[in-house]
């Protein structure tokens, strides 16, 4: 377990209208769950305090890899999974508590997406494994889940969800700004001069290149951008992957992890499919970045890519405008995401949207989550 504390073990509430909740997040990665507690309004972060992430079982995980990008058909019996993966996020809190020293019962809140395992908005359809009734049960606390099912029956794309966490913490910074999020999929957030909101989600971001690792050599990564150093570019099957139709879409827009078809590199070294899938992923930001109203004057970077010095290389190559990680103005990003949906859980408390026309397109700004209580 990777565990940061920033003033978790004394955290009380600091205004009478502030709530602290927690938050838990399984991106497309599948690389396990993010645990993080912040207290909040639903609109400023009044401060932000213990993170640390739980890797998946190596059998929860391997389970998992077959149901995804695959539509429900009702002919697969899931609750097995969805009780396992539920189980895991309630030992992720109870352990994360303990060691950092959090009365549970001092939490008002806990926010539980669960894990994506088909996305399909365009067919109303988005699927997240977990039982908020069960965990909050286990937990004993309120249970916001089913973050996205809301905003894709009001016809939006239920993704990205983070912005408005981003736009309340970007509150301190100089407008325009980016912030990107590389996990299993790319998605930004671009913040205008006058405090309006965009999000889309850009393309691939590591789903690609794990598969590819893993595939071809038994890890779950490419560490430290090795295998992409080492390589060349394939210019014609980088042309095949940036064909995509997606890529020409208006936004805003989102995709499933597994939306891209990788066979362009399929007959590529090891190397040179690791450094052809980078590139794949820096390229689909650019392409991003020109649909955008105007440039941000900053890419503010979170999510696990961030840490892949060729990706931010790439990055820096492709985008006109300095590339940096999320660190550099004091946010931590790994816990990012865990942070948004315990924020969220929040606003979902209070009744307020979840999402904005300019972030998932859905036709006006909409509630969204299922408050379950013990």
């Amino acid at each position: 377990m990777r565990t940061d504390v920033d003033n978790a073990d004394t955290m009380t509430k600091a205004d009478s209208e502030t709530r602290i909740a927690i938050g838990l997040m399984s991106g497309t990665s599948m690389d396990g769950i993010d645990v993080a507690l912040i207290e909040t309004d639903g609109h400023v972060v009044a401060r932000r305090g213990a993170f640390a992430t739980y890797p998946y079982a190596a059998a929860l995980k391997l389970a998992l890899k077959p149901l995804c990008g695959r539509a429900p058909d009702g002919t697969r019996d899931v609750s097995g999974i969805v009780q396992a993966i539920t189980d895991a996020h309630a030992e992720a809190v109870e352990d994360f508590c303990a060691r950092a020293g959090i009365d549970i019962g001092a939490v008002d809140v806990i926010g539980f997406h669960g894990q994506t395992v088909y996305h399909d908005p365009a067919n109303g359809i988005t699927v997240q494994f977990g039982d908020g009734a069960r965990l909050a049960k286990r937990l004993s606390r309120p249970v916001v889940a089913d973050f996205r099912s809301a905003d894709v029956a009001a016809g939006g794309q239920g993704a990205p969800l983070a912005p408005l966490y981003h736009a309340a913490l970007a509150k301190p910074l100089e407008p325009p700004i980016g912030v990107l999020n590389l996990g299993g999929v790319g998605n930004l957030t671009w913040i205008s001069p006058d405090g309006g909101i965009v999000a889309f989600d850009t393309g691939p971001a590591n789903a690609l290149l794990d598969d590819w690792m893993l595939r071809h050599t038994g890890n779950a990564m490419d560490e430290n951008g090795a295998q992409a150093r080492a390589g060349q570019i394939d210019k014609d099957a980088l042309a095949a992957l940036m064909s995509a139709p997606y890529f020409d879409l208006p936004y805003p827009k989102s995709l499933d992890r597994d939306y891209f078809d990788p066979t362009p590199v399929q007959n590529l070294s090891v190397a040179d499919g690791a450094a052809t899938l980078v590139a794949f992923s820096a390229e689909a930001v650019a392409r991003a970045q020109a649909q955008l109203p105007q440039p941000p004057s900053r890419w503010l970077v979170t999510g696990g890519g961030r840490h892949n010095p060729v990706m931010m290389a790439a990055l820096r190559r492709v985008l006109d405008h300095p590339v940096e990680p999320v660190e550099a103005v004091g946010w931590n990003g790994d816990a990012m995401e865990a942070q948004a949906f315990a924020f969220l859980a929040v606003r979902a408390l209070d009744g307020l949207a979840l999402s904005l026309p300019t972030t998932t397109g859905v036709k006006a700004p909409t509630t969204g989550g299922v408050v379950f209580r013990p």
